[in-house]
């Protein structure tokens, strides 16, 4: 069983979602019910709609238990070294000496917004072992680009 790596904060995100999808568990049943007193189930529109929520929520359950039951909760502040690891904020510089800053989480804290990558993404994947002063090269969809590792801290 493989490890899923991940913030305490992703860790807290799911547990959240967890019990919120379990809590609408009773109201999906409160609604087949409902439709189903309706009468005939062919032609029953929120029968349907409920009967289908009802799928969505359980695959989402089991989902995130999966991931939940399969965490590794690393905290970046309790790293050191000189490469580049999951948890890292890594400061990149392009091709044109222009500073890039990304910290390398897990898939449920990723959001590029807030300069935050999945360890699965290419540039994370690219990433993962270099040292300081190492050149990167990841292949996008609009062509190759060239980082070189700046600075590697553990925040």
């Amino acid at each position: 069983m493989e490890k899923v790596p991940m913030l305490a904060e992703g860790y807290e995100r799911l547990t959240t979602d967890l019990k919120a999808l379990r809590a609408e568990r009773p109201k999906i049943v409160d609604a087949i019910e409902e439709a189903r007193a309706h009468g005939d189930l062919s032609e029953n529109a929120e029968y349907h709609a409920a009967k289908e929520r009802q799928g969505q929520v359980e695959a989402q359950i089991a989902e995130i238990e999966d991931r939940v039951t399969r965490a590794q909760i690393i905290d970046p502040s309790t790293l050191s070294g000189d490469k580049v690891v999951f948890g890292a904020t890594v400061t990149l510089l392009d091709e044109n000496d222009k500073p890039i800053k990304y910290q390398i989480v897990g898939q449920t804290e990723a959001d590029a917004k807030s300069a935050r990558i999945s360890y699965n993404s290419p540039l994370a994947r690219a990433l993962i072992g270099k040292k300081v002063g190492e050149e990167v090269e990841v292949t996008v969809p609009s062509g190759d680009k060239f980082y070189l590792v700046d600075k590697i801290e553990f925040i």
